[in-house]
């Protein structure tokens, strides 16, 4: 059984009954044990088409999509030498009972898919860590590593990627959906390396996020005249169009780079179409910052 997703309106939902593949040679059967839902996911199916998501776990109908998962699995049948029936495995999954992988680039910490389906897509999310290899696995601690593994490495990508730029000349860095994990992760980060973060939220999440005590400012989203106008960076989690626009024309003059990262609020329609302040706002496509340390520093060191 897998859940599909409609591509224009993902809102809408179904269940599709999966026919039982045979497999080739040097394919594996994954048995999908559990997998995380987070506002990440609303991500993936927002820029599905863009950054190639649905090409992941392409569906058998068009206009219709599995959007990926974070989750493990464990090898049931197999066709291949390179990864034996029992082996569990970490790392992205559709929202199905199964899934068939080609087990390729094989190595004591993990295996990547290599079917045709998944050529040129991004390494990151090719490739499946084995959990009798894997440091920080702990099976007692199954739900956060899905949860929160994914989330912080992006926190880690979006600070990494503005120490890389050296903060585009920022002195200050604009958070919007404060209370997402990936955002307090990325805080954290910032906090330990001195870099002063104001924090976007809801007047409902406001105090949640004031106690945990990593951002440098916390502020309402009815409140972004009182960002101070010094040069700054924005980090859009939201997603909000309107939002967007509020900061750029605020800190207009003021901000050095506009990244966008996330779309928790992927179903809010902007009321303001007109030209966006500049700087234009640019994705942050983690991997691409994972492919470029992995070769600067070495994949043992990332």
């Amino acid at each position: 059984m897998t859940l599909e997703t409609n591509r224009t309106d993902l809102s809408s939902t179904r269940f599709v009954a999966d026919d039982h593949e045979e497999l080739t040679s040097g394919q594996c059967r994954l048995r999908i044990d559990h997998f995380a839902l987070t506002t990440n996911n609303i991500t993936y199916g927002v820029f599905g088409d863009m950054l190639r998501y649905w090409d992941v776990f392409p569906a058998g109908e068009s206009g219709w999509g599995r959007i990926p998962t974070w989750g493990f699995a464990d090898v049931v049948e197999s066709t291949s030498d390179e990864l034996p029936i029992g082996e569990r495995l970490f790392g992205f999954l559709p929202m199905s009972s199964e899934t068939i992988i080609t087990p390729g680039k094989v190595d004591e910490r993990g295996v990547s898919d290599v079917a045709p389906h998944r050529v040129g897509l991004a390494g990151a999310y090719n490739r499946y860590q084995r959990c009798s290899t894997d440091p920080v696995y702990d099976a007692h601690r199954e739900p956060q590593q899905m949860v929160l593994y994914p989330l912080f490495f992006t926190s880690f990508v979006i600070d990494d990627f503005l120490l890389d730029n050296e903060d585009f000349g920022a002195t200050q860095a604009v958070v919007s959906s404060a209370s997402s994990k990936t955002a307090i992760g990325f805080a954290q980060l910032a906090k330990q390396r001195g870099l002063k973060t104001v924090g976007l939220t809801s007047a409902g999440n406001q105090a949640f996020v004031e106690s945990l005590d990593v951002y440098s400012e916390v502020l309402t989203y009815d409140a972004v005249d009182s960002i101070a106008t010094v040069p700054a960076a924005y980090i859009d989690i939201a997603g909000n169009q309107d939002l967007l626009r509020e900061v750029h024309t605020h800190l207009d003059g003021f901000l050095n780079h506009s990244m966008v990262v996330g779309n928790t609020n992927w179903n809010h329609k902007a009321t303001n179409t007109s030209a966006l302040p500049a700087p234009t706002p640019e994705f942050l496509f983690a991997p691409t910052q994972i492919s470029k340390r992995t070769k600067e520093w070495g994949r043992d060191e990332l």
